[in-house]
């Protein structure tokens, strides 16, 4: 009964009694062994045997029977290959070679025996039975999001760092809000781990050591959020580096609120704690007008710092000076009330104070990318290629209105641009980054230390090209082509759950009510704005074992392919409170397989291990062009 309860599977005690007999029974187990209890390869086969005698016809069978016949008990792998791979599944490039070597390992697969698995003396290599195809099924090599694009393209990373995408965070040093919440060295190390490879370092003057050197901290500036050494978080930097000294470049935003004393020290600790790893800039190439950034693959383990290479009372602009000026939505007044607006006449008083902040020279050498206020596009495309813009969560509309966007597009293309979480957001909130890939930004940072389908989105955005935090920006992008992109029509069938946990990995408590929550993330470039439609299936009652839903299909219009995002999520449906979050994944439409797939779930932190390791949805994805 526990074992049922921690799965999610509820039967009531005289049919678990009754099941656990028959079960007994086939064993031919006398009392003593029952009473024992089960081994664990007969728990797992009574599971799997629980899972088959559901009242509902399992999805996989009515696969089998559509696509195979339902008198048929195996199939040949080149009626595999013609009825399933290449007109339902659309895998036309699937030889039948791979089908041979994909049947070899689905027959070596142990598996609990519950039907009889009898190949009749046939080749192993040449045909599969019903069993073993819903082990396919559920498998990841059918999963929705296509391998191809998931897997690293190191012949894509040799292009400018700007003609990437590339996983940002905002004030990752925080673990909550932006008010009153801690500051953690382990923050970068999540972040990293993550796949970011843009990081924000805010640092500050803090005191002095006792041979009277100074001490540079990090924290959000004039808040009750705690301080953390300057030196501590290039450790937790410098060590990431040398546990992963393949990965490709982390950018380093530097929000500097530092005396010269100060900065002087910043910038020993960054050669002397990164050493090799640091990028150090050539002076005689940045001092061109022109030229190109360089690639990815050419600054592996290196680690680029994006701050001020010069100062000047005319062009001085800090990251945080636009941060509360938008009034984007998100503030939660009623948490922090009075605090807020305290907060944003701060802010207001600190953009003075540090249009004033002279840059050392020592700090200003190791810089490579050069922060600068936007004046106008004749002005900024005119500027070397290491100079870009920051600026909060409203710019990339405001700088891409009417006639703008290609002039934004092709700012892009050869320079960088970074966008960050409006200053209203305190309750560290994030806002939807799409619209701001769709116009070239590179950088768009969000608050990973809070959990929302924000930060899902671009989860699974960067689950692409081997999860290596860069991802190639569409050609249109990259090119200024001007590509007419045709709406799409997705369809969207849920079929199944397997092995759903319960909210927060629970051990204990009730079984789930499941249901999927269907929602697509587009961007309309006509009207210049983000599109999101949602739609909910039908509520399982008490299963996350093996849910089945019938009749769940749900129809969306896809504006832009390159940007659009596909997102499903497990709920718990829960009454007089809000339903309980169970776990995600979110697809980009560009990179969304057809047909009969699989679709692995993650947790809030992007991970699926422990409970999450099996969790996974079965769903039918159409997708076609809307003549």
């Amino acid at each position: 009964s526990n074992v049922m309860k921690r799965i999610n599977f509820y039967m009531t005690k005289e049919d678990l009694s009754q099941s656990y007999k028959k079960f007994a029974k086939v064993l031919n187990l006398d009392r003593n062994n029952i009473k024992n209890g089960l081994t664990f390869d007969q728990c797992v086969t009574f599971l799997h045997k629980t899972k088959r005698d559901t009242w509902q016809v399992k999805p996989s069978n009515l696969i089998w029977d559509e696509m195979f016949g339902a008198d048929t008990n195996l199939v040949h792998y080149k009626i595999f290959l013609k009825d399933f791979l290449h007109k339902s599944q659309g895998e036309t490039d699937v030889t039948p070679g791979m089908v041979k070597r994909m049947f070899t390992e689905l027959n070596q697969l142990e598996l609990a025996h519950i039907v009889p698995d009898n190949l009749e003396g046939r080749d192993p290599k040449k045909y599969i039975s019903k069993h073993r195809f819903e082990a396919y099924l559920w498998s990841e090599m059918n999963e929705a999001f296509d391998p191809k694009k998931e897997a690293l393209r190191v012949d894509e990373m040799d292009y400018p760092l700007s003609y990437y995408w590339i996983n940002s965070s905002h004030n990752t040093f925080l673990t909550g809000d932006q008010l009153k919440s801690y500051s953690s060295v382990e923050m970068y190390i999540k972040a990293l781990y993550r796949g970011c490879r843009c990081v924000e370092i805010d640092s500050w003057d803090g005191e002095k050591d006792d041979y009277d050197h100074p001490i540079p901290i990090v924290h959000h500036g004039y808040t009750r959020t705690t301080k953390i050494p300057f030196s501590d978080v290039l450790k937790a930097i410098k060590v990431f580096i040398n546990f992963n000294p393949d990965c490709f470049p982390i950018i380093i935003s530097l929000e500097n609120h530092c005396s010269i004393p100060y900065q002087e020290v910043m910038a020993d600790h960054f050669t002397n704690i990164l050493g090799e790893s640091l990028y150090i800039p050539d002076d005689s190439k940045l001092q061109k007008e022109k030229g190109q950034l360089p690639s990815p693959a050419s600054l592996i383990g290196k680690v680029i710092i994006k701050g001020k290479r010069t100062w000047s009372l005319e062009n001085i602009e800090t990251d945080f000076s636009d941060s509360d000026s938008d009034g984007e939505d998100g503030v939660d007044e009623e948490i922090f009330g009075e605090e807020v607006q305290s907060l944003r006449h701060i802010l207001k008083e600190e953009k003075l104070k540090t249009k004033n902040v002279a840059l050392a020279p020592e700090l200003s050498y190791l810089t490579f990318f050069h922060s600068m206020a936007f004046k106008n596009w004749e002005t900024s495309l005119a500027a070397p290629c290491h100079h870009m813009h920051s600026g909060s969560e409203s710019k990339p509309y405001k700088l891409s209105k009417g006639s703008q966007r290609n002039e934004c597009i092709k700012f892009n293309r050869d320079h960088m641009m970074r966008a960050y979480p409006s200053g209203s957001r305190v309750n560290s909130s994030n806002y939807n980054p799409l619209f701001a890939w769709s116009v070239g930004y590179q950088l768009v940072a969000l608050n990973i230390q809070n959990s929302d389908s924000s930060l899902y989105i671009n989860d699974g955005r960067f689950r692409e090209n081997g999860a290596c935090g860069y991802i190639l920006k569409p050609n249109e992008l990259r090119t200024l082509e001007d590509v007419e992109n045709l709406p799409l029509t997705l369809t969207v069938r849920i079929l199944g759950g397997s092995c759903l946990p319960k909210p927060k990995e629970a051990i204990k408590g009730e079984c789930i009510d499941s249901y999927v929550k269907v929602e697509l993330f587009d961007v309309d470039q006509e009207i210049g704005r983000e599109l999101s439609k949602s739609y909910s299936t039908d509520v399982f009652p008490n299963n996350g074992f093996c849910p089945i839903w019938v009749h769940n299909t749900f129809q969306f219009t896809v504006k832009n392919e390159n940007v659009a995002m596909l997102h499903l999520t497990v709920m718990d449906k829960d009454r007089g409170v809000a339903d309980d979050f169970i776990a995600n994944a979110a697809i980009p439409i560009s990179c969304l397989r057809k047909g009969y797939r699989s679709v692995r779930l993650f947790d809030t932190n992007n991970t699926r291990s422990g409970a999450f390791d099996f969790a996974s949805l079965l769903v039918h994805i159409e997708i076609e062009m809307v003549v």
